[in-house]
């Protein structure tokens, strides 16, 4: 596999021009070119800094080679990488804008027990650039450019765990959030983690204020274990401690995902327990209704379990949200499409995965 040019800079790449014997002008050409998703064959550059570029970096590094169209307007893609691998994103429909769901790995090696993207283990970590390129190629397929931008908000939420591919994450939002290029706020930017907490800490002093989300699912450490391998080595304690420094360096509320599963943690007592958990900090609770994945045997709460779940928490003072059920139809969690379509079309050599303990 060849190198990945969207994992640069501007700075970067006029560096790169300058280096080639090229006019700084060629930088700009390039550079805008990348940012309105184009490949680099595409772009109006000399042949010969072309031919240069191509040899060394893919010309193509995300495409997608499926669209499936929810009932609802939400858009599924299946993004295939240039080595093969594939990856899935999804778009979202809301009256402020259009909301991506990118991938950050191939695969997720944490194990939720509620998530299909974890079922065949992390097989690599993509490049900042191939993160960006989700969206790229997608605002483009939108019609949008890097001024006019159809891709509004960028959720980091799709497969992989964002915090278990640091310094390609902090990269790309480093290049989604630069004025030089497709110029998204960070603001605009949720980054969702099953809680890893140094790297919680570690990211907290980064500068880049987005909205920093944390998968709880659970109120004690004991059930958390029982959902995810994570809580075995961090407890809520230290997460909720993570969460207070994030806040106090960046001045962002913080936000709890709380997948509602029945029988487990969707009942009146573990909301109370919930509300008094969070009571009084700086955060909003987002529950979600459980995607059901055919391989695990979680069950998704009903609409009334939910509500009233809802419901509590409100009155309990805790700022919460139902979050709207979006994409069910299409194979809406994380990793549900790429895993079927795997199914019927496999690899014809094995892919190396790997799993958390």
């Amino acid at each position: 596999m060849k190198r990945i040019l969207q994992d640069a800079s501007f700075k970067e790449l006029s560096s790169l021009v300058l280096a080639a014997g090229e006019k700084s002008f060629r930088a700009r050409q390039l550079y805008e070119g990348l940012m309105q998703g184009k490949k680099i064959s595409e772009i109006p550059v000399s042949a010969t800094l072309r031919a240069k570029l191509l040899e060394e970096y893919e010309d193509e590094p995300v495409k997608i080679k499926e669209t499936f169209l929810s009932e609802d307007g939400t858009r599924k893609f299946l993004f295939e990488l240039s080595d093969g691998n594939l990856i899935e994103g999804v778009l979202m429909q809301y009256k402020y804008g259009n909301t991506q769901c990118v991938s950050t790995q191939v695969g997720c090696r944490m194990g939720c027990k509620f998530c299909a993207s974890t079922l065949g283990g992390r097989v690599r970590d993509l490049t900042a650039g191939e993160i960006l390129s989700e969206v790229l190629v997608v605002n483009r397929l939108l019609g949008g450019t890097p001024k006019e931008r159809k891709v509004t908000n960028v959720v980091l939420m799709g497969s992989g765990e964002p915090f278990d591919n640091y310094e390609n994450v902090v990269r790309f939002l480093r290049n989604l959030t630069a004025g030089e290029g497709i110029g998204v706020s960070a603001r605009n930017v949720s980054l969702s983690t099953c809680g890893l907490v140094p790297e919680m800490r570690r990211f907290a002093r980064e500068g880049i204020p987005l909205t920093l989300t944390v998968s709880l699912h659970a109120t004690t450490d004991e059930e958390r274990r029982r959902t995810m391998p994570i809580a075995k080595r961090y407890s809520i304690s230290e997460i909720l401690s993570a969460c207070e420094e994030y806040f106090r360096a960046t001045g962002r509320r913080y936000v709890f995902e709380y997948t509602l599963i029945s029988g487990e943690n969707s009942d009146r007592a573990h909301a109370l327990a919930l509300a008094a958990l969070l009571k009084g900090k700086p955060c909003h609770v987002n529950l979600i209704r459980l995607n059901e994945v055919k391989e695990r045997r979680l069950l998704a709460a009903g609409e009334r379990e939910a509500r009233a779940f809802l419901s509590t928490l409100e009155k309990e003072g805790i700022s919460a949200t139902l979050r709207r059920s979006m994409g069910a139809d299409i194979g809406g969690a994380c990793g549900q499409l790429r895993r079927y379509y795997l199914e019927k079309n496999p690899p014809s050599s094995p892919q190396k995965e790997e799993e958390e303990d």
